[in-house]
């Protein structure tokens, strides 16, 4: 199995378990009298068998990341890199959202508010930010598809 098929496995697997979130508490109580659609025991006994295959690609995953070797680092290092990059590339859309909301004006006698941050310079950052997040998961998604997923 190749370690780009364990990570779909591992998503499908974990939108599976979102569903049955939803069965489960939909039919643990009934009124009175009425059937459950579906038991909660084969739904739960199903989630369980879930959880057994995805504790399985997790660890087989994270040992593959781990090992692999990926440009200066491996490619749990580059996986790392990417989320920081995300996680920056999101604060700062935040922060240019709320600079360049424009605040009417309806006379002179009202608030005149201005910016604190150049929303070019900040809108660039982001531009540079995005491009080098998808050049790097472009480059995990390609070395996916051609490791091999370690198993214990």
């Amino acid at each position: 199995m190749k370690l780009a098929e364990a990570l779909i496995e591992r998503a499908e697997i974990q939108k599976e378990n979102a569903q049955l979130l939803s069965r489960m508490t939909s039919n643990v109580i009934v009124q009175e009298g009425d059937a459950p659609i579906e038991q909660p025991q084969e739904l739960i006994a199903e989630y369980e068998k879930n959880m057994e295959r995805l504790l399985f690609l997790i660890k087989n995953i994270n040992k593959t990341n781990d090992a692999t070797p990926f440009e200066n680092g491996t490619i749990a290092d580059a996986i790392a890199k990417r989320d920081c990059l995300k996680s920056k590339i999101n604060v700062y859309r935040s922060i240019y959202e709320a600079a360049t909301i424009k605040h009417d004006r309806y006379n002179t006698n009202e608030i005149k508010f201005v910016r604190c941050i150049d929303a070019k310079e900040l809108q660039y950052t982001i531009n540079q930010l995005s491009k080098e997040y998808r050049e790097l998961d472009t480059k995990l998604q390609c070395l996916n598809w051609n490791v091999d997923l370690l198993e214990s």
